[in-house]
């Protein structure tokens, strides 16, 4: 089976925004009761953040660098997180409306930024039409082939007894969809197909493993490519993915197996993992070099189709992780050191927002703070300006977006690998020691003589035979092209 995956991603970096804390524009109109933009974030309070709110600071993302935003959640919604769906069809009142939203995609296409969706499959919400119904009708509603009902009357609101219908870990608001049913396959299929004609450039997909049936994805997949053949899906899969990403189901995943072993060697037994065991990321086990390089060796080289690697979703955090920051206790130096391992991958690196200007935040709701934009004394700008650096520097290297990944070298606190394209040689290395360290690195094949260092003004040049010291808990790269 051959693989493809849209071409445009291999030279994406990607921006995660949660809507509802990454700015509101007073052209959105707001509800009453919300709370204080900047407040400690709660599980169900609203700040209002809306889509014009981003549209107002697309500016700030095209100056990091960023020509891609993945959205969690825009649809019409009982949550602040706007993961349990009342209506696939409609852009929640509360970010704005469908002009809102076709506003916000010319914004951003204007600034060659693609824009992909959350798409909620797997479960709906007491409030979809369809579950609703069956809530006031009963067993007599047209819809019970659409879910799992159990008994009757249904339990929707009694969260103290378990839910008589099959519902996401057992959450009483998150009923699951029955897509044995031809109609629910039919209406989430139309779904993914609407906002694709809409021009939204492709999907990022909530627990999509859920959906058990190789099936149902490989029909979603083609009714997305058939709208736009440039489409990119994406899983959210914690683990190893291969049966998703074979070429007809997903193109990519969010890869948390990267995030694992990058905190595990770039932060180590410094890591605050307090909050992670709540989280898809589990307990993450410090690991050496040796370690570290072994597994980019397998994950890049090993487990799958090369442009399958290019196109994996690299992540440091999400919504759904304490962020970055707090992980890696609240360590500037190991933040810089992660966002460039993350910039020299293969694969599109994605931001979780606010991460570049040094927000933190322990697990949910604590990582779902609003952006501080009033409030500039709270942006690490020192931060900000290297960030920009290593996505300037991605782009600018065509190694580092598009290029093989060559394992170079590895002790227990130095690695170094390779990028290669073309003529064009990539080398990185880090060392995660609290020392200085010295290191002999061999150069790639097909590599020149020597290469320049990027990063450092008259760096020093790199040979197959030059012995380097390496700072404590430093990231160094160099180019050069044959």
């Amino acid at each position: 089976m051959s693989v493809n995956t849209p071409d445009w991603v291999k030279d994406a970096v990607f921006y995660q925004i949660f809507p509802d804390r990454f700015a509101k524009s007073d052209r959105v109109h707001k509800a009453a009761n919300l709370q204080e933009w900047g407040a400690t974030p709660t599980f169900n309070g609203f700040q209002g953040g809306d889509l014009l709110g981003v549209v107002e600071h697309l500016d700030h993302l095209v100056e990091l660098g960023v020509n891609a935003i993945y959205f969690n959640p825009v649809f019409m919604s009982g949550s602040n997180h706007r993961y349990h769906t009342f209506d696939y069809f409609r852009i929640d009142p509360m970010l704005g409306d469908d002009d809102v939203f076709q506003e916000l995609l010319d914004a951003a296409h204007e600034r060659g930024i693609r824009v992909i969706l959350d798409g909620v499959f797997n479960h709906a919400s007491r409030g979809f039409f369809q579950f609703n119904l069956a809530l006031e009708a009963g067993p007599d509603s047209p819809y019970t082939d659409w879910f799992h009902f159990h008994n009757w009357p249904t339990n929707a609101y009694n969260e103290g007894e378990a839910a008589n219908y099959h519902a996401w870990w057992g959450l009483h608001a998150l009923p699951k969809f029955n897509t044995d049913t031809p109609a629910v396959r039919e209406y989430l299929w139309s779904a993914a197909e609407y906002w694709l004609k809409k021009g939204i450039d492709g999907w990022r997909l909530d627990v999509p493993n859920e959906i058990d049936d190789d099936e149902f994805w490989r029909e979603f997949r083609r009714r997305c490519l058939a709208i736009n053949k440039d489409c990119y899906i994406v899983g959210e899969l914690w683990h190893d993915s291969q049966r998703w990403l074979q070429g007809d189901q997903f193109d990519a995943i969010m890869n948390y197996v990267f995030t694992r072993a990058a905190f595990g060697y770039l932060v180590g037994d410094d890591m605050d993992q307090s909050d992670t065991h709540r989280t898809g990321l589990g307990h993450m086990a410090t690991i050496n070099g040796h370690n570290f390089l072994g597994e980019m060796e397998r994950i890049n080289n090993h487990t799958y189709h090369p442009e399958i690697v290019l196109a994996q979703m690299n992540m440091l955090g999400s919504h759904d992780t304490p962020r970055m920051g707090t992980v890696a206790g609240e360590d500037k130096q190991a933040i810089r050191l992660l966002m460039l391992c993350m910039m020299t991958m293969p694969g599109a690196p994605n931001i979780y927002y606010g991460d570049e200007i040094g927000m933190m935040g322990g697990h949910d709701p604590y990582c779902r703070g609003a952006f501080p934009w009033d409030d500039e004394e709270k942006w690490d700008k020192a931060l900000f300006a290297d960030i920009k650096k290593y996505t300037q520097m991605r782009h600018e290297c065509v190694a580092l977006r598009r290029g093989s990944f060559v394992s170079l070298y590895a002790d227990d606190n130095v690695v170094a690998y390779g990028r290669q394209h073309g003529d064009e040689t990539c080398v990185i290395v880090f060392n995660n020691a609290k020392e200085a360290r010295t290191a002999t690195i061999p150069l790639p094949q097909r590599a020149p003589d020597q290469l320049t260092e990027l990063l450092v003004e008259e760096g020093e040049t790199l040979t197959a035979d030059t012995e380097i010291t390496l700072p404590a808990k430093s990231g160094r790269v160099w180019v050069g092209r044959c």
